[in-house]
């Protein structure tokens, strides 16, 4: 292909390096003299294992040079990668000033282009940002139009220092988010060779997944670091630790408890989170990623009163209370505590839960239940029909496969609050849909 990199960077120039390479022909374009004379005399303007070998060789093969003016760049080539710099400004969020420049440049170029060409951000920018800046900016300069006169992508980069080229030909996935199918089908074919799950997906989405995995990566480190201080504190080996714990492809390093959904509650995570806490405090230690999960919790907790509050219905069925579906345990249950809450404010409540049947119930259940909230244990009835026959606003509150078709029978006059987010999909025939999604 004929491509074109804005920004000569860190990521630009190994794109650009690693593209040409490949046997693209491969322009690089900066404002900055320096960058474009480097590349041209075949050497690197940044300094990464591999690259500069790669940026010699593919200068040296005629597969790739550099220049100054962005219209001769448009003008030579098919599909244009928008590599710029998104910096922080002091308050936090992001500073756009470089890709509006590149965008206000490469739209005065497209005015004049007759042949369809596709612009590519790969810069880490916020979801909208395609949206709200990047699409009106081109669409203003080259007075065409999005989608149709020319193509638009967002393709997240996922390079480590120290390996970018390696990470650059075998990535952990390539993400592509496209405003039309041509412009994605072009960058698929592109990256048809590379040995990762190659995803399509919408804008939206692929701006925001570079943050996803950076937060994650960022929690980890911290994470293991709050880990690691406090086995000091106890004499424990904390690698011996990690090792043990990383071994758990199950539960640990997999996909386990990382989907969205409701607040966690039970027996154990809440009660151990606090001891650990106590105990670093205890020893005079800070470790605030593990103190803030709590209160995180509660934040959940009170967003889903939140939800059913802004239903503006007095009546409310709760689908589902104990604290993770095919248990009757109710202790710490997030949803007991939306109940309380609600209560308090003077809601109507029906609940129900088919695993929570009192007359079944035993030891620690049944003491909890008829010691600890036993006005609870009169809203409960025995049916789901029963709670949607009372309900004008309907809380699902854990995944019990029995209310996974609970959207699709609500009346026109009732809500949904969907803790757990078990329905995806918004129903014409509801009248207001309340959830996290």
């Amino acid at each position: 292909m004929r491509i074109s990199i804005f920004g000569l960077g860190y990521v630009g120039a190994v794109s650009a390096g690693c593209l040409a390479a490949e046997g693209h022909q491969v322009i690089g374009v900066d404002s900055v003299a320096e960058k474009v004379s480097l590349i041209n005399c075949g050497h690197s303007p940044i300094v990464e294992a591999e690259i500069g070998e790669i940026i010699e060789e593919s200068v040296r093969k005629g597969n790739l040079r550099a220049t100054q003016d962005a219209s001769e760049a448009i003008y030579a080539t098919d599909i244009s990668f928008i590599c710029v710099g998104t910096p922080s400004q002091p308050n936090g969020n992001l500073d756009l000033r470089y890709i509006r420049r590149i965008c206000e440049q490469i739209g005065q170029a497209l005015q004049t282009k007759h042949e369809r060409h596709t612009v590519v951000i790969r810069s880490t920018i916020l979801p909208g940002t395609m949206r709200k800046v990047v699409i009106p900016t081109l669409e203003e300069f080259s007075e065409k139009r999005a989608g149709a006169d020319f193509g638009v992508c967002s393709n997240p980069e996922f390079l480590r220092e120290g390996s970018a080229v390696r990470d650059f030909r075998c990535p952990p996935k390539t993400v592509i988010g496209e405003l039309d199918k041509a412009s994605g089908e072009l960058l698929a074919t592109l990256y048809a060779l590379l040995p990762a799950a190659l995803i399509r997906t919408d804008l939206n989405t692929a701006e925001m997944i570079k943050y996803v995995d950076n937060s994650w990566h960022a929690l980890k480190i911290g994470f293991a670091n709050e880990i690691g201080n406090i086995c000091d504190s106890f004499a424990v080996d904390a690698e011996a630790v990690m090792e043990v714990f990383c071994q758990d492809k199950k539960l640990n390093i997999s996909t386990a408890y990382l989907k969205p959904g409701f607040a966690f509650g039970g027996s154990c995570l809440p009660k151990d989170l606090r001891a650990l806490a106590y105990q670093a405090r205890m020893n005079d230690l800070q470790v605030p990623i593990l103190e803030a999960v709590l209160p995180s919790n509660e934040m959940q907790i009170a967003r889903g009163v939140s939800l059913v509050i802004e239903a503006g219905n007095p009546r409310v069925g709760i689908l589902g209370f104990s604290f993770k579906a095919g248990t009757d345990d109710l202790r710490e249950s997030p949803v007991i505590e939306v109940i309380e809450r609600l209560i308090g404010k003077g809601y109507d409540l029906r609940i129900y839960d088919r695993n929570v049947n009192l007359a079944a119930l035993r030891g620690a259940n049944r003491d909890f239940i008829l010691n600890r909230i036993p006005h609870i244990s009169r809203l409960m009835v025995s049916t789901a029909e029963a709670v949607l026959a009372h309900g004008e606003t309907i809380v699902i509150g854990n995944l019990d496969p029995e209310f996974r078709g609970v959207h699709e029978v609500l009346r026109e006059d009732q809500c949904l609050v969907d803790l757990v987010r078990i329905s995806r999909q918004k129903q014409s025939k509801i009248e207001r849909q309340l959830s996290f999604a």
